[in-house]
Parts: C-alpha cells; structure tokens; sequence
C-alpha cells in the first residue's frame, strides 16, 4: 500500500466539541471525518473557567483581560494548526489512496487495490464495470423481492446483462448511442434483424426460423449497421462500403 503524497481537499468543522478535519475523495466526494481532540476542550474549557472567573474577581483586571489570558475557546473554533491538521490527516490517511496515473486522492471504494489505480485507470476497468453492474443488479433484486416484484426484478438483471458496452473501455452505454460518451469511440450495437412476416429475430438468416419466409437483405453499414442505399460511404457514420 503506497502513502498518498499529499492531503485531499478537505473543509473543518466544529460540532460544539472541539474542530475537526473533513477530507473529501477527489473522485466521488465521499468525506471522512477526523475526531476532534474533545480531551483537550475539555481541560482548556476547565483552564478557562477556573482561571477566568479568578481573573474577573480581581478589580485592577477585569474582564477584558481576563478573556485575553484564557484564550480562544475550542467549542467554536473553525480552523486547525498545521499541526492539528497534520493529526486529522493521520487519523483518515488509511482511507485513502493515489492513483499513479492521474495523480487523484482517492477512497478505497475508487481504488482498485489489487492492480494500485483508481478504478478509472485500472487494467480491470472492465471486470470492475462488471462487478458494479452485478451488485446494482442484486440491490434491484432485494428490493423487487421486498415489495413482490420478482419478476421486475428478472427483467432488470436482463436488460443489465445484454447492455451494449464500448468496446474499447468498457464502459456501458445506452442503446442506439454511434459514440462512446466516457471515450468517443464509434459503437457496433447490434441491430435488429425481423423477419417482415412474423416479426421474429432472424438473426442473419436467409430463411425466417419461425415461419420460412425468404429474407431480402439491402446493404448495410458494417460498422453501424445503417443501410447504404447504394452509397459508397455510410451515411451515418462515414464508414467505406465494402
């Protein structure tokens, strides 16, 4: 495990105990909270009382001086000492990850552990890709057999399962999309193939599997699948006939 060069972005907060750090994932925002040193608020909070109300009882100080002496009180304090904020950082830093190569402070969730890049830049994008998809797919489960919607269920894990993907990132991609949106490769999606009797998939055939009628195929686009029409070129994506 490699120690991340630098502190994520991060804001402090006071939740009337002391100030602490929250530091946020470059990648998805998720944040992670530092404990604030409730030990020392309460010994200064002691300090202050005791020395304070010492202070005010001696009429050539008075109050003004006295809250000078006291100091700055922790319960509502809003920033951190390079010091302190080095501590708050150590107590999250194991959350925490650096990509190689783009360099972002990651959560562990963003992280694949086992290549050591963030899931983006991972040689395993696409088995991760899957695994999301997987789990998404078994959330939709639960919460379909919940409610007594298996079968809404079924039809998900479908639709998930026969989702086009870019075939150069993996990414998943809606239906009819030419252009890959995480990477801007062109798409092969499949293209539906009916037969004009029946309706049924044929699949490539000459003959309808279903019923046997004769197919009449036109030329069409090998990369998107859009007729030609006679064109030398296609005239969705610009593709050469072949």
């Amino acid at each position: 495990m490699t120690t991340p060069s630098r502190m994520p972005r991060y804001d402090v907060r006071n939740d009337g105990v002391g100030p602490y750090a929250a530091f946020y994932c470059d990648k998805c925002d998720r944040e992670y909270r530092s404990q604030p040193d409730v030990g020392a608020t309460i010994a200064k909070d002691v300090g202050r009382s005791a020395v304070g109300g010492f202070l005010r009882r001696i009429p050539l100080v008075g109050d003004a001086v006295a809250d000078n002496v006291v100091g700055e009180d922790p319960r509502y304090t809003y920033h951190l000492t390079p010091a302190q904020l080095e501590k708050a950082w150590e107590q999250t830093i194991k959350y925490f990850r650096e990509c190689p190569t783009c360099a972002q402070i990651v959560c562990l969730s963003c992280f694949d552990e086992q290549s050591g890049f963030c899931n983006d830049d991972s040689p395993r994008r696409e088995e991760i890709a899957e695994a999301g998809a997987e789990q998404a797919v078994g959330v939709i489960k639960g919460i379909a057999s919940a409610f007594g919607l298996d079968q809404v269920a079924k039809q998900a894990a479908e639709a998930a399962k026969n989702a086009p993907r870019c075939g150069t990132c993996g990414a998943m991609v809606a239906a009819g999309i030419r252009f890959c949106p995480e990477c801007g490769a062109a798409m092969a999606q499949p293209v539906a193939d009916p037969c004009p009797s029946c309706g049924a998939d044929v699949k490539g055939a000459k003959f309808c599997p279903e019923c046997g009628t004769k197919i009449e195929r036109a030329a069409k686009c090998a990369n998107c699948g859009a007729e030609l029409n006679g064109a030398k070129f296609c005239p969705e994506c610009g593709t050469k006939a072949g």
